[in-house]
């Protein structure tokens, strides 16, 4: 994904395209939406959830970076902060 044509539209579809892939309902997903709480993300959904976050957006994830996504707007703040980041 070229970071330099990611808007914030394609960049929230794609986090939530990803969310879809790891068996989230559309109407589960929302920017407040926790991992835990709201989603009930297990070991199993995390390892799915970052395998496509990392191919869809052409990123690599550190532990300690996944361990700071407690809800979707953390991973969308995150993946801001990479895309702009590699542009660089």
């Amino acid at each position: 994904m070229e970071a330099e044509t990611v808007t914030e539209k394609s960049l929230r579809r794609n986090l939530y395209r990803v969310l879809r892939k790891t068996g989230v309902t559309r109407e589960n997903i929302c920017l407040s939406a926790s991992f835990y709480e709201d989603l009930n993300f297990d070991n199993i959904d995390w390892t799915i959830f970052t395998h496509y976050l990392e191919r869809i957006f052409d990123i690599r994830i550190k532990d300690e970076n996944l361990n700071s996504f407690s809800n979707v707007n953390d991973t969308l703040l995150y993946l801001r902060g990479e895309l702009v980041y590699s542009s660089n």
